[in-house]
């Protein structure tokens, strides 16, 4: 992967955790990765643990970051979720996959940031 599509990964990502932290919930983990995967950013508000997978894009010529999430992602995502889940004991709890959409333009600044709390 390029330094440049990295570097817009991470910014997304910042952007996406100030924007759940404003929005209230807590930050758990940030790229937390198993043998099945990772997730970009675990948080918790009140009883209900979330796991995002944030898509970062610069324009839409690829298509919407929400148009960028298969199928097969989603279901590694909630692989990753029940691993993580199994390995905090966390199993009888109440969670959720969700979407950080990101789009930044091309001098950096954020466009937009939409949250969707469940995706499954």
């Amino acid at each position: 992967m390029s330094t440049a599509r990295v570097r817009l990964g991470q910014r997304g990502e910042e952007l996406t955790a100030t924007e759940l932290s404003r929005r209230g919930y807590d930050i758990v983990a940030r790229n937390w990765r198993c043998q099945t995967g990772e997730v970009d950013i675990v948080a918790r508000r009140d009883s209900v643990w979330y796991f995002f997978e944030v898509r970062t894009r610069r324009g839409t010529e690829y298509g919407t970051p929400e148009e960028s999430l298969t199928a097969t992602k989603q279901q590694r995502m909630v692989d990753v979720a029940l691993t993580y889940l199994g390995k905090h004991d966390l199993l009888d709890l109440d969670w959720r996959i969700g979407l950080a959409a990101v789009e930044i333009d091309r001098r950096g600044q954020l466009v937009r940031l939409e949250l969707y709390e469940s995706i499954t």
